[in-house]
């Protein structure tokens, strides 16, 4: 398997023309947003061991998002959800559900939208906050502390016209009773989900490729559970077809997929991540956009709609 998707990588790193435009104006609120976070480093404020595991994970992902590879991911995300995303000419309601320091959250008050921020973890609320104030936006971002297995008890049905589920699937316990409370959650048939989730065969190339990890690769070739570097531990792994079933299971009709990060985690040290950020974030974009490649990136990205009433018990 890995050899030919060498292969076709290579191709098109050979091929393309790499001096595409620079980063629109949500890329660069990216950088300014998350270079803040450096400065917000908070004191740990007590010796709970709970509270300073979170303190620490808030840090530690708000320095992720500082990263090359944290800034493509909410770039590139954000990117693919604005092209399904209608202009916002009347009040609409949008729900980040885990939406951590509220990268993604600033940047949707700014398109038109009240965002609800939804995290369990108070630490992070405080990140979000501070950007929210610092991006001006504050009037247009509500917090709230809670996780996502709480939703069907925290709004109302037909609340949101927009829910955000990004890198929250492979934390729960019960992801299929989290996409049913999406749905409830939703105002009819325009309410609109995006999710990003960790994808497997992405997770065999990292092994191979970045770790030269053989053994755990092939493990990976059907692996439910990948190893999460980030926090520590073990992360649920998702397919394309599988995270395409439980969205129409759950009452959802795809609008766009997408990959995210396809090559972007294995270029040679060679180039900088840094200095070549626009042209590396351009060439995700069209990787990202063909399924043949988006099978093999590191996150799968589902944008869908709602249909009719939802299935099985999530009203």
């Amino acid at each position: 398997m890995a050899p030919s998707i060498v292969c076709q990588v290579g191709a098109v790193l050979l091929q393309a023309d790499l001096w595409f435009p620079i980063l629109s104006r949500y890329a660069r609120d990216a950088r300014t947003i998350e270079s803040r976070s450096r400065r917000w480093r908070m004191t740990k404020m007590s010796t709970n061991p709970d509270t300073e595991r979170f303190q620490r994970e808030a840090d530690r992902y708000a320095t992720y998002l500082e990263t090359p590879e944290g800034r493509l991911r909410i770039d590139l995300a954000f990117a693919n959800l604005r092209e399904s995303l209608p202009q916002v000419t009347q009040p609409r309601h949008a729900l980040d559900l885990g939406g951590g320091t509220g990268a993604i959250a600033v940047r949707l008050a700014r398109f038109g939208f009240k965002v609800t921020l939804l995290d369990a973890s108070q630490p992070m609320l405080d990140f979000a906050k501070r950007a929210a104030h610092e991006a001006g936006v504050a009037e247009r971002i509500a917090l709230k502390q809670g996780d996502a297995g709480q939703l069907a008890t925290l709004f109302p049905a037909g609340t949101f016209d927009l829910i955000l589920c990004h890198n929250v699937l492979e934390f729960v316990a019960d992801p299929d009773a989290v996409l049913r409370s999406v749905a409830r959650a939703l105002r009819g048939p325009s309410g609109m989900i995006s999710v990003l989730v960790r994808n497997q065969p992405g997770e065999v190339l990292k092994a191979a490729l970045l770790n030269g990890d053989l053994a755990a690769a092939e493990r990976n070739l059907s692996a439910d559970w990948g190893d999460e570097s980030l926090y520590g531990g073990t992360v649920r792994l998702f397919t394309r077809e599988n995270l395409k079933a439980m969205l129409e299971e759950s009452s959802f009709a795809v609008i766009a997929e997408r990959g995210v990060r396809v090559v972007s985690d294995f270029l040679p040290l060679k180039i900088s991540r840094n200095h070549e950020y626009e042209r590396i974030f351009d060439l995700e974009r069209k990787l990202g956009s063909r399924l043949e490649f988006a099978a093999i990136a590191r996150y799968v990205h589902c944008i869908a709609h709602r249909l009719g009433p939802v299935m099985r018990g999530g009203e």
